[in-house]
């Protein structure tokens, strides 16, 4: 059980507050309600962008990381579709620190034509190296927009393409700033040695006179469900031909949305899953194939991907791959089977919650889902899934036919 405390400052900025002796450090954890779901189809890329504005320096601090490091903290954040989350770990002493930069850079970032320039660079060089110059690194690029039509989710947190980017303007920027970045709509979580009310002190004298600012109100329009099959291929310099298959499933609140993560693992969870037995080592299909699913808030997607062995055509892959999930619903799963991935998600989430700082980041999570206690009593929903939920959204969802696939062929 994670026990945690919560206080809500007078401008909207939610504190959570967990208590760990067992560690001498603090973790200082902050999610802002924006990720590349909030952007302009036409300006994608800014909430990843932003990421890097955040350790730029603000107009106080030109240095982000040089008064951290004195202090002796650490520090990283990262960016998805739906989320923005900074967080540093410190030394419970010093965690002040922290705060002091946190709510430094909430108060003003240095906009300036120079520091835009220098991070828009940065951010464009990643595209480059991730997306566009690494084998298959552009495969999500092209999926997306098969599997979404009119979600946001059809971009990736990249960006559609770097002249989203590279034609940035400084007022565009300075506006989704003053959208997003505002105490009223972020959740701290202070873990760690810390106690509550010193947490409460120290979060209302950093944070408690920044002015509020407007909320997300995370309307976004829904997918429509898949009436047909759509599929797309790639030709491109790759070592080996691979495979892309997307289903719409559900949003992270739906009570399928555990089954489509046990589904997962009973295909390629493991040497033992279906996946890896059937299609790489008996049938000697693909040399390596996965099954998982996004995870995303709104309606994500169950993906199983694969690499090809020479010789194996596309339809030959698609026909397999569809194939295993029939023998599940013609034949079922046993009783051991499906209690070994249970225990398996079971075991890694409490192992997770041995660390302060996954704890900080999944209150701050639970939090913004809409209650913080789902970080004690989400893990419930997994072992109430029955054989009979993995069969029917086998069914329902990836045996209807209706799904994106993307081929990737070498040239």
């Amino acid at each position: 059980m994670i026990h945690y405390n919560i206080h809500r400052l007078d401008n909207g900025l939610t504190l959570i507050h967990h208590e760990d002796n067992a560690t001498n450090l603090c973790v200082s954890n902050l999610l802002y309600n924006v990720g590349a779901r909030d952007e302009n189809p036409n300006q994608t890329g800014f909430a990843h962008l932003f990421e890097h504005l955040m350790f730029g320096g603000s107009v106080n601090i030109p240095s982000f990381d040089t008064p951290l490091q004195l202090a002796g903290g650490e520090n990283n954040a990262f960016t998805s579709n739906d989320i923005t989350n900074y967080y540093v770990t410190l030394p419970a002493d010093n965690i002040e620190t922290a705060l002091w930069l946190e709510s430094d850079r909430i108060l003003r970032l240095d906009f300036s034509e120079k520091s835009l320039s220098v991070q828009k660079g940065v951010v464009i060089e990643e595209f480059k190296q991730r997306y566009l110059n690494q084998p298959y690194g552009d495969a999500w690029l092209k999926l997306r927009p098969l599997a979404y039509q009119v979600h946001p989710y059809q971009w990736a947190t990249i960006g559609k393409e770097t002249s989203h980017i590279e034609n940035a303007k400084l007022e565009d920027v300075v506006a989704f700033f003053e959208r997003f970045y505002n105490p009223s709509n972020a959740i701290l979580c202070l873990a760690g040695a810390i106690n509550f009310e010193k947490a409460k002190e120290l979060t209302e004298k950093w944070f408690g006179t920044i002015k509020s600012g407007p909320v997300n109100p995370n309307s976004y329009p829904k997918e429509t469900r898949k009436t047909s099959r759509l599929e797309s291929t790639v030709v491109a310099d790759v070592p080996q031909n691979a495979i892309y298959m997307a289903f719409n499933t559900v949003d992270r609140h739906h009570d399928d949305y555990f089954a489509f993560d046990l589904l997962s693992d009973l295909l390629s969870g493991s040497e033992s899953s279906r996946f890896t037995q059937t299609l790489v080592k008996e049938l000697k299909l693909f040399t390596h194939v996965h099954a998982y699913i996004t995870g995303d808030i709104d309606e994500g997607l169950f993906v199983m991907e694969g690499k090809l062995n020479d010789g194996v055509t596309f339809d030959t892959a698609e026909k397999a791959l569809l194939k295993t999930i029939q023998d599940i619903t013609d034949n079922g799963l046993s009783e051991n089977e499906l209690n070994k991935v249970k225990n398996k998600v079971i075991t890694s989430n409490l192992f997770s919650k041995t660390s302060v700082l996954n704890k900080a980041m999944a209150l701050c999570y639970a939090h913004l889902l809409g209650n913080a206690d789902l970080i004690n009593t989400e893990i419930e929903q997994v072992k109430y899934i029955q054989k009979e939920d993995i069969l029917r959204v086998c069914k329902e969802y990836i045996l209807s036919g209706n799904y994106s696939i993307l081929n990737y062929q070498k040239q």
